[in-house]
């Protein structure tokens, strides 16, 4: 069953562009090969760490979002612990996150619709309903100082 996984690397200060790009040919070659695949990548740049890791002060950040199995990010993870080049990674499924947000957006819109119901309004909100005022009017209301306090 394939799973969405989220996966971050930060690549040694010492290594080159061409080893980044290398080491990110080697996860999409892992993910083929596992049946999985990549949805996006995302090289953020050499950055400074929070901490030191070793003699390493900052590192070159990758985010690569994977569609695969648990046996495909096992593979990568055991591959990423052996390389040089990988000072820290860290692996998130993502998948179980977004179905809770879903779920928690359906259960509160059925109760919203219930509720308008309940008060005799249709189910869904109807075009420019719920606005409160001109929406270009900037000066609230809730909080009037008086003339003598601007």
């Amino acid at each position: 069953m394939n799973r969405k996984y989220e996966l971050v690397y930060v690549v040694s200060p010492d290594a080159t562009d061409e080893q980044v790009t290398e080491l990110h040919t080697q996860v999409e070659g892992i993910a083929q090969r596992m049946g999985g695949t990549i949805d996006k990548t995302e090289n953020w740049g050499r950055r400074r760490l929070a901490y030191e890791i070793g003699r390493h002060k900052e590192g070159t950040y990758v985010l690569e979002v994977i569609d695969g199995s648990g046996e495909l990010m096992k593979e990568i993870d055991r591959r990423f612990k052996v390389t040089d080049l990988v000072i820290r990674h860290l692996v998130v499924r993502v998948d179980e996150v977004q179905s809770v947000i879903d779920r928690t957006r359906t259960r509160r819109s059925d109760v919203s619709r219930r509720r308008r119901v309940a008060r005799g309004l249709p189910p869904d909100r109807q075009p420019g309903e719920g606005q409160r005022g001109d929406p270009d009017d900037d000066r609230d209301d809730r909080f009037y100082l008086g003339e003598d306090m601007r």
